[in-house]
């Protein structure tokens, strides 16, 4: 390790060389954070000013306590220009652990373009639409060239802000363009959250899973913000396999999710906690929803409420309700409702958070909430395809309720949320009214109904479906850099075949050249792991 080099004792003769080790750190940066770390601490031993660097590393390599720390030197005696990058330093550290407010604040003060751009971001996330909107700078009138980071960071800002201005499909398309700019510089850069993040959080909103995972799916593979947003996209991840009603994919990622928990930053530990909690209340598994509910309301009480975790905050609401334990999330609950009035209540984030308080006003005998919420889910009806569906499976709850439900109507209305991803609430619907009926004609068709949504959430995700096992190692095997010949002499087959095999893939995958068909190949496939 650098650390052990005589060379590298701030003072030591070698002092001269600091410039040497700056240029190694940053050399280091992207690929190795930690030795980036050491390689500007060295530097600075040496007498270069390399204190905003050193944070900048260490805070990519993971560790936020010492990342503080180091921003808070620089802030307190550094230079202008170390201090302005050490205040984008400590705002994303700040964002990592859910304070969101705060972040702003310093990110204002660096005053860069980047800076502006998340700032925005978090402005419109507490409720600050306005403020954010001053902050979204035209492109024809930008002090100062565009980057690829900057141009990243203002659509996501332009997304974020066209979630609650407009309908969510531009918002979609806007934050998919953000992902896409800032997908080359993979881990090397620090961001607060991703644009994929947050794209597919919006996704998981409106009902657009297949986006959302596409969305998280690329950012992995890219490394995307470094250690600190891998554990973020893993854990949204398991979130729309959870949501598809996936429940067995997502116990099997439980152990990289336990990981990735004791890994998590203040948010991140919300989220990881809240799919824990969810995964148990689906699974009926009340001993698993109480060992997991003291952790998820301590993760719970440190995080203000903000329109990125609405997700996990429905999620404990209904397990609360399960509990009996409502008392522990009415205060957030109310923040929600306060944060999404400062907004104009936009139709594509108010949705699943009044689902989810219907589901808890249904576990807790609360038919007047009930009816509440179900108020405002057909009142977001115009907004979309998405919208009206949560409508009408509201309405059929409501009549589920009340003894007078039509079964073919609660067939329509779960088949329908179904179709949109969320099987696993679609089934609930029609077995609750299964349980509900006299009728044993009606009984069998809502039990059969409810079966079959079942039978849909365990189906793999649909871009597994897209390729054949055969095809699926054909890919693996080309991603591995061997040639039709060579594939097809470890598979026992033609050349031929082999090059049949990769035209219906590339058809199947519609891509139009090679660039583009490896890319969704790794997408699809992940990296192969081929032996020899």
């Amino acid at each position: 390790r650098v650390g052990a080099a005589p060379g590298l004792v701030p003072g030591a003769a070698g002092s001269g060389l600091g410039h040497v080790y700056e240029a190694a750190g940053e050399e280091a940066l992207g690929d190795d954070p930690a030795l980036a770390a050491e390689l500007f601490a060295a530097a600075a031993g040496a007498g270069r000013t390399t204190g905003s660097r050193r944070a900048l590393a260490t805070a990519l390599a993971g560790d936020l306590d010492h990342a503080s720390r180091l921003t808070d030197q620089v802030l307190t005696a550094g230079a202008p220009q170390q201090r302005a990058e050490a205040a984008y330093v400590a705002a994303a550290v700040l964002a990592h652990r859910g304070q969101t407010a705060q972040a702003v604040r310093l990110y204002e003060w660096a005053g860069t373009d980047v800076a502006n751009g998340f700032a925005a971001v978090g402005l419109i996330a507490v409720g600050r639409l306005a403020d954010a909107q001053r902050l979204i700078q035209p492109d024809d009138t930008a002090a100062r060239p565009p980057t690829s980071l900057s141009a990243a960071a203002t659509l996501m800002a332009r997304g974020t802000a066209e979630s609650v201005t407009g309908p969510p499909a531009a918002a979609l398309s806007t934050l998919v363009q953000a992902a896409t700019l800032i997908d080359p510089a993979g881990p090397a850069v620090l961001l607060p959250d991703s644009p994929a993040a947050a794209g597919a959080l919006l996704a998981m909103h409106c009902t657009e899973l297949d986006v959302a995972d596409t969305l998280l799916t690329r950012a992995e593979h890219r490394g995307t913000g470094g250690a600190l947003l891998a554990t973020r996209h893993h854990l949204l991840r398991s979130w729309v396999l959870l949501l598809r009603g996936r429940l067995t994919d997502v116990e099997q990622r439980l152990p990289a999710t336990t990981t990735a928990a004791t890994a998590a930053q203040g948010r991140d530990d919300l989220l990881a906690t809240a799919l824990r909690v969810g995964l148990a209340r689906r699974n009926g598994d009340l001993v698993g929803l109480r060992s997991a509910w003291p952790d998820a309301c301590q993760a719970l009480i440190g995080q203000p409420v903000e329109l990125f975790n609405l997700l996990p905050l429905g999620e404990l609401a209904v397990a609360a309700a399960r509990l009996g334990d409502s008392h522990r999330v009415a205060g957030h609950l109310a923040d929600a409702d306060r944060l999404l009035a400062d907004l104009g209540d936009p139709p594509v984030w108010t949705v699943l958070p009044h689902w989810y308080r219907l589901q808890a006003a249904i576990l807790a005998d609360d038919r007047d909430t009930a009816r509440r919420h179900a108020a405002h889910l057909d009142a977001a009806r115009p907004a979309g395809a998405w919208a009206a569906a949560f409508a009408d499976a509201a309405t059929v709850w409501l009549d589920v309720l009340d003894g007078t439900a039509d079964p073919e109507s609660v067939v329509a209305a779960a088949r329908t949320l179904s179709l949109a991803g969320l099987a696993w609430d679609g089934a609930r619907l029609a077995g609750q009214a299964a349980i509900r009926t006299s009728d044993r004609r009606a009984m069998a068709l809502l039990l059969d109904s409810a079966r079959n949504m079942q039978d849909r959430g365990t189906r793999p995700d649909p871009g597994q479906q897209l390729l054949s096992a055969r095809e699926r190692e054909v890919g693996a095997l080309v991603l591995a850099g061997m040639t039709y010949k060579q594939i097809a002499d470890r598979l026992y087959l033609s050349a031929k075949t082999v090059e049949h095999h990769m035209a219906r893939i590339r058809q199947r995958l519609g891509c139009s050249d090679r660039h583009e068909l490896l890319s969704r190949l790794r997408e699809l496939i992940g990296e192969p792991e081929v032996s020899a």
